[in-house]
């Protein structure tokens, strides 16, 4: 089973998702639906959908409510994005314009916010307090980490430590939500839930991570920004760090000083991913990534054998291999 094989069963609900998401935007003012129609209609992995929806059905959910709750995993995905864009001054998202260049910071900020509590009315809406329960706390640590990364911003000293509590807290902890809602759909023990929600941390760790890689060493019209953006927005990721703690003395110290320069030129980026390439950072932070991925599918395992949790295994291995 390849990728397109593991999600072809629920290819019809995530048309249904992109459905949804559209039918959310509709407000009386059009600025709110134009932003929101131009972020999402630029494509994206719907990766939390894809997984909430692939756990509903592991757990023998098939029901209406899927279809709703995975678009407004999405809508909260996204209202990150449109606030990031703005933190860090991105004019580039998903190979567009990103929506702060064209329509400004405030609009970008606000209509974020529309969809914040658009995702929280429609949870209300579902009438399970255990799935609003979930994803506000999910939201709270997402607020965490995005402060926290804002905090390390442009610092040669971030460690290992603090990577991680950015990367659990601002991306893992929204994919586990994503997974433990499908586990609550299906009505499945308190421990698969609990299986559930931890494969989705795991994974999300492990997708993060090569996120962070394919920022150094994927085509620009693959990624869809900037090669090195992340180091040229000051963003200290574990390939960087791992080179900081490996490279020679003279490289770490005119490493540090092109991080702390804000005025770094594109022969200092050059000069940081050289080193990072040549530390074998990116060999490293994949390493780590594929090692997330085997633990998160170690929580699969009290969930029997079948097509359902075959899929989700192919889904795990993807996220570490893919390009995008």
């Amino acid at each position: 089973m390849n990728f397109e094989q593991a999600i072809s069963s629920i290819e019809e609900e995530l048309r249904a998702v992109e459905t949804e998401m559209a039918r959310n935007l509709f407000s009386e003012i059009t600025m709110i639906p134009a932003v929101g129609h131009y972020l999402i209609s630029s494509g994206g992995k719907r990766f939390r959908p894809i997984l909430l929806l692939s756990c509903a059905r592991l757990c023998g959910y098939h029901g209406p409510r899927a279809v709703p709750l995975a678009s407004t995993m999405e809508f909260v995905h996204t209202a990150t994005l449109l606030h990031d864009d703005v933190v860090d001054r991105a004019f580039v998202r998903r190979g567009i314009a990103s929506a702060n260049s064209v329509w400004g910071d405030g609009a970008s900020v606000l209509v974020g916010d529309f969809l914040f509590t658009k995702s929280f009315s429609n949870i209300v809406q579902d009438g399970n307090l255990h799935i609003l329960e979930v994803v506000s706390s999910a939201t709270t640590r997402m607020a965490e980490g995005e402060v926290m990364q804002l905090v390390k911003m442009g610092d040669p000293g971030m460690t290992e430590e603090d990577y991680y509590y950015v990367v659990m807290n601002k991306t893992a902890v929204l994919i586990s939500a994503a997974c433990q809602i499908g586990g609550i759909l299906g009505d499945v023990s308190p421990e698969k839930e609990k299986a559930l929600a931890d494969f989705g941390f795991n994974l999300g760790i492990a997708y993060q991570l090569l996120d962070d890689t394919l920022d150094y060493v994927s085509e620009e019209e693959t990624l869809g920004k900037s090669i090195g953006k992340d180091l040229s927005e000051g963003k200290i990721t574990l390939p960087l760090i791992y080179t900081l703690r490996v490279c020679s003395q003279p490289e770490q110290v005119r490493i540090s000083q092109i991080i702390k320069n804000p005025d770094r030129g594109e022969e200092d980026l050059g000069y940081v991913m050289k080193a990072i390439q040549d530390c074998a950072g990116i060999a490293y932070t994949i390493r780590r990534a594929e090692e997330f991925a085997a633990k998160a599918k170690a929580f699969l395992s009290p969930f029997p054998p079948g097509r359902e949790r075959e899929a989700l295994l192919v889904i795990s291995d993807y996220t570490v291999q893919r390009k995008w």
